[in-house]
């Protein structure tokens, strides 16, 4: 089976950076997940005024939304970080790096914004999947995970 998606982590003549793949492209259902905040499943913050914490709760509401699409963190084409502070970046990665286990980060952004919805928020991240319409690999971390590949400037994650 051929992959469904491809990352670029660095085109010709752009920097690559560890921390993201500068573009990815794909075919399959395209799933837009809104912009996760930490809040558990009653409503309350979780992790008031620490960034890790909150940046766990937001990966794992991203979790529960995208197997709710019938999607894993492995269909995730593009994320958009929302944070108060630019300085809460390494705790989100450390996050994020958690539910993609080795596989091609998807395109990301990241924002500094001056207020989120909740003033004891501290970060919200928006995703971007396309899920395969053909036959998914199963388990590994973050659920279901389809077969990728890198071009340019990455080595191929099976």
């Amino acid at each position: 089976m051929t992959s469904h998606l491809t990352h670029v982590p660095a085109p010709e003549g752009v920097a690559a950076t560890p921390q993201y793949s500068h573009v990815v492209w794909g075919t399959g259902r395209f799933v837009a997940i809104s912009g996760q905040c930490a809040l558990d499943a009653s409503g309350a913050v979780v992790g008031e005024g620490d960034a890790a914490a909150q940046a766990r709760q937001v990966f794992a509401n991203l979790g529960r939304c995208l197997a709710a699409a019938g999607a894993g963190f492995g269909d995730v084409v593009k994320l958009t970080y929302f944070v108060t502070d630019l300085a809460h970046l390494p705790a989100i990665r450390e996050a994020r790096d958690a539910h993609f286990a080795g596989a091609p980060l998807p395109a990301s952004s990241a924002v500094q914004v001056s207020a989120l919805v909740r003033p004891e928020l501290l970060l919200e991240v928006e995703a971007f999947a396309l899920v395969s319409e053909r036959g998914r690999e199963t388990g590994t971390a973050g659920g279901s995970r389809p077969r990728l590949r890198s071009v340019g400037g990455g080595e191929p994650a099976q």
